[in-house]
């Protein structure tokens, strides 16, 4: 009997799993989760780092919808339509905003390969070749007794 009724406690424990993931609060946006990713329209700033008077009332704004129980996308697009496109911190993808992500990219990638094939040529260019076995050997005839005597000085 005991064990029916562990496994009913069990059962209907799992049951109400789901209605009180349901019913937990979604957690609130906070200011500091907006403030750095939106931008002061005069400093042209991170929010959270500006300190001008327009910033002030941009975080007071800010403040009264995180208040008022505004999501994150919400609180930007009211700062968008108040402010302009601008005030985000991130560009959106679309549109000629699509460069601030594509050309930081298409230049690393143009780079590499300007490096690449830079160091490929200077290797094939720094190859021995049989027709430079005087010059493997190093100086010879005058140059080798000039540099015998100049290292020679400096024997101790």
């Amino acid at each position: 009997m005991r064990r029916v009724a562990a496994l009913l406690l069990l059962v209907a424990g799992l049951l109400s799993l789901p209605v009180l993931a349901l019913a937990s609060p979604v957690p609130q946006t906070t200011v500091h989760d907006v403030e750095d990713e939106v931008m002061c329209p005069i400093c042209g700033t991170l929010l959270e780092l500006a300190d001008s008077p327009q910033a002030k009332r941009e975080k007071v704004y800010v403040a009264k919808l995180v208040a008022s129980g505004k999501t994150k996308a919400e609180i930007k697009d009211a700062l968008v339509a108040q402010y302009g496109a601008s005030v985000l911190a991130l560009p959106e993808g679309s549109g000629f905003n699509l460069s601030a992500y594509l050309v930081p990219i298409i230049a690393i990638v143009v780079a590499t390969l300007v490096l690449a094939l830079s160091v490929s040529r200077w290797r094939r260019d720094c190859r021995y070749s049989p027709g430079d076995e005087e010059a493997a050997l190093g100086p010879q005839g005058e140059d080798a007794k000039r540099l015998d005597a100049d290292l020679g000085r400096y024997d101790l």
